[in-house]
């Protein structure tokens, strides 16, 4: 004969907000599509045609959020892609 238990456990969860952030890029006059294309592959980790599409928004729309994340690796990303010499901010 099979009995059943029930079994009562309390948990206790712990719950950790995390703010995610953009990293914005902005069209400028100077740099090249294949320019910011290599730029955001190097930086960001996009594929060829992650970066082809984002540098066409930027183009087109005058911005585009390439990423999004936790502000220390938005803050790094937006460094390099600054020294590379495309304008680019981190927002909330």
């Amino acid at each position: 004969m099979a009995t059943q238990f029930d079994i009562e456990e309390e948990v206790d969860l712990l719950t950790v907000e995390v703010t995610l952030y953009k990293l914005v890029v902005f069209n400028d006059d100077f740099n090249t599509f294949d320019h910011v294309i290599l730029t955001l592959c190097d930086v960001c980790g996009h594929t060829p045609e992650q970066a082809e599409q984002c540098a066409t928004i930027i183009h087109f729309k005058g911005k585009c959020t390439v990423k999004t994340g936790e502000w220390e690796k938005m803050a790094h990303m937006r460094n390099k892609i600054c020294d590379a010499g495309i304008s680019a901010e981190v927002m909330e």
